[in-house]
């Protein structure tokens, strides 16, 4: 797999020159500070889970468009094949397994949460729906002012067009497959 910083930087300056974008202009529409920009574009800084989707949101693609590889007919991934994407010092590794494509209208990843890590995600584009399935341990997630609880053989199906949280609320790391469905 190709350096995941060097897919990031020519994908994000690619897209951004192709949507007609400055720097500045990218700035006012996703949050992220120019300088950041600039960072990530020339190879020089990791983006976090959470600037990663404000810069993705902004631009209208799918988190997993800065990181999808070359398609082949048959392939198999390991969280060893790719380099996650880190937040918190490392408390929430997100590991893109299976990219978004047009064709397909999903992605999957594999996430992993040191105990007693929140992650906050914003709203998602609107027709987002996540499917949340824990490997192990026990996970709540909150979105549109609702709480559940899964454990291991279960599956939490909710809108991402809102604001949501995952909280893991074990003593130790969970693992935990998302998908993520694009209406």
């Amino acid at each position: 797999m190709e350096d995941f910083n060097l897919n990031i930087d020519k994908k994000l300056a690619e897209l951004r020159k192709k949507k007609g974008y400055t720097l500045s202009q990218l700035e006012e529409l996703s949050g992220v500070s120019k300088s950041m920009l600039g960072q990530i574009e020339r190879g020089e800084s990791n983006p976090t889970v959470k600037t990663l989707w404000k810069i993705a949101k902004s631009l209208n693609v799918s988190f997993s468009f800065f990181v999808e590889e070359n398609k082949q007919t048959m392939s198999k991934v390991s969280k060893t094949d790719v380099t996650p994407v880190l937040e918190a010092e490392n408390m929430y590794r997100v590991y893109p397994l299976l990219p978004y494509t047009e064709k397909r209208g999903f992605e999957i990843y594999l996430t992993e949460m040191e105990a007693g890590y929140q992650h906050n995600s914003e709203a998602h584009s609107n027709g987002v729906e996540e499917y949340v399935m824990p490997i192990d341990g026990c996970l709540e997630i909150t979105a549109a002012d609702k709480r559940l609880t899964a454990g291991q053989g279960e599956m939490i199906h909710f809108k991402a067009d809102c604001e949501h949280s995952y909280y893991n609320q074990t003593d130790h790391l969970i693992k935990i497959y998302l998908i993520l469905f694009y209406n």
